[in-house]
């Protein structure tokens, strides 16, 4: 609002000062306007031998020689030898000394007898200055008085429109958990500002009640590992029997394995919510499978690589891609009953990783819900693997912020197949 004032302000003086200005220009041209018929038949007059008369006893109408000098009987005008050339020349002047200033417009015209005569008119501009003086001002207070009425114009106007804002600001405060805002029937920006409220607070209660869930099963899942060290520490502590202390201490650093594989799992996905993204870089999908087939130091189920020869480069960062092979080769590891079989395949601006196994695979119902947090398929499978539920959660966000899909359907051997495509370049 106060720009809006200050522009209309500043826009306002400049026209009034270039109006004000124009105002002595605009009476210099009435007069001239006045000033030519008179002269044109004066003019005629003189060609003619005879003495002009003008119709208006304001306006002088006088006859002179070439050097400025009266041939009309009368006293000589005040004009100088620049104002005679110039009137001569057929230009008109404006004599500021005189008070009120007198305009003068003329030409040469010759006499019967053949004389130059120099035949001027010229009339008094009364009120010129005090015109100038006094209409500058009367446009400055205008322009004062418009901007100031534009500046209160300009408030209610926007008070106005923001009435309903305000409404709807008041009615979001006082919002339940769980509702939404009503939509305006007139589909205009109120309307839009309405639903995309309405689309933040669902993003807001979607963000609650995951980072909710989120916690709750982080909690329970580290409470069990915890829970299990210190009651083994406990009975090594209570039976001082070496052989029973070194079991405990092999249960204990498996524990603490599970302990730190899920904190870890748990900060990726944190960094991963706060949007914390490394930055992309080419990778060989090749030689990374490689490199995880052989983190894999298993005998069986045994692992094999179907690969193009040379690379498939795909855009991602090294440290994304070993996650999701590892989490990936861990995962077909332990249901595997013979073999993992891992295959890259470039396909046009893509590359599809695929991971098979031979194992009681993953039953329809589950194949949408294993890809989230915590997630595990409720049988005595699930529960002697002791896993904690975040593996193939963390391979798919870190898929999907890249622009990847993973899914999960039956592999040909009847066991699980895992499928990711990212991005080739």
């Amino acid at each position: 609002m106060m720009m809006a004032t200050a522009a209309t302000l500043v826009i306002l003086l400049l026209t009034a000062w270039y109006t004000g200005g124009r105002i002595g220009s605009l009476l210099i041209t009435s007069a001239d306007k006045e000033l030519q018929p008179i002269l044109q038949a004066a003019l005629v007059d003189v060609s003619a031998g005879l003495t002009p008369q003008p119709d208006t006893p304001y306006v002088q109408v006088r006859v002179l020689d070439t050097a400025g000098e009266p041939v009309d009987g009368k006293p000589k005008p005040d004009l100088n030898d620049r104002d005679v050339s110039e009137l001569k020349a057929g230009e008109p002047i404006l004599r500021f000394p005189d008070d009120p200033p007198i305009r003068w417009v003329g030409t040469v015209v010759t006499a019967p007898d053949g004389a130059q005569r120099l035949v001027v008119a010229g009339t008094g501009l009364t009120g010129y200055q005090q015109a100038q003086r006094h209409g500058l001002n009367w446009l400055l207070l205008a322009a004062a008085l418009g901007a100031a009425a534009t500046g209160v114009a300009t408030w209610f106007s926007v008070r106005s429109s923001l009435r309903p804002v305000e409404r709807m600001r008041l009615a979001a405060t006082r919002l339940p958990a769980g509702q939404r805002l009503p939509l305006p029937e007139a589909d205009d920006e109120l309307r839009s500002l309405a639903g995309a409220l309405n689309g933040l607070l669902d993003r807001r209660d979607e963000a609650t009640e995951r980072l909710r869930r989120f916690t709750g099963d982080a909690a329970h899942e580290l409470r069990s590992p915890v829970a299990s060290i210190r009651v083994q520490a406990e009975v090594a502590v209570a039976n001082p029997d070496p052989e029973l202390s070194q079991e405990v201490l092999a249960d204990i650093v498996h524990e603490s394995e599970r302990l730190s594989t899920l904190v870890d799992g748990l900060l990726t996905l944190a960094r991963a919510d706060a949007g914390e993204i490394p930055r992309a870089e080419p990778v060989d999908l090749v030689a990374a499978a490689q490199a995880a087939i052989s983190r894999c130091t298993v005998d069986t189920p045994r692992m094999t690589l179907q690969a193009p020869t040379g690379s498939a480069w795909v855009s991602a960062a090294p440290a994304e891609v070993d996650l999701v092979l590892d989490n990936l080769l861990r995962n077909a590891v332990l249901y595997a009953r013979a073999q993992v079989m891992v295959g890259v395949l470039p396909a046009g601006n893509s590359v599809r990783l695929v991971v098979d196994d031979d194992g009681p695979g993953v039953a329809p119902e589950h194949r949408e819900k294993v890809f989230d947090r915590f997630y595990r398929v409720q049988d005595d499978r699930a529960r002697q693997t002791g896993g904690s539920g975040l593996g193939l959660a963390l391979v798919a966000e870190i898929v999907r912020r890249r622009g990847g899909t993973v899914l999960v359907n039956e592999s040909p051997d009847g066991g699980a197949r895992f499928q990711v495509r990212w991005k080739s370049l």
